[in-house]
């Protein structure tokens, strides 16, 4: 039950727009999901997820292939920043894997 209002109270600070879209992100006990979404007109504009992949390794490692994947589709769709949508998870383990391979490969947040 404390996760619901974590994600509500980072959700209510939180809103992308066309300029900065929020990156939003779920993890489950066995996929990982990234979306780029514009908050102002309900549309995602990239999406990356584990779910169905032949992707091989540890989790994190899983994490952080789909890091440098959203940031790679974020650059086809000329989305340069975004807001960190991390939702109820705590940033460590996986999150920040994830995050840092989108920074790396040059997505700004």
């Amino acid at each position: 039950m404390n996760n619901v209002f974590r994600a509500k109270r980072t959700r209510a600070k939180i809103h992308g727009t066309a300029e900065r879209p929020r990156l939003s992100v779920h993890i489950s006990n066995q996929h990982i999901t990234a979306q780029i979404i514009n908050d102002d007109k309900s549309t995602t504009l990239a999406y990356a997820t584990t779910v169905g992949s032949k992707l091989a390794g540890t989790k994190i490692k899983k994490a952080a292939a789909i890091g440098k994947e959203i940031a790679e589709k974020a650059k086809k769709a000329k989305i340069k920043t975004v807001v960190f949508d991390r939702g109820a998870k705590l940033y460590a383990g996986r999150l920040s894997a994830l995050a840092d391979a989108a920074r790396k490969e040059g997505l700004e947040f």
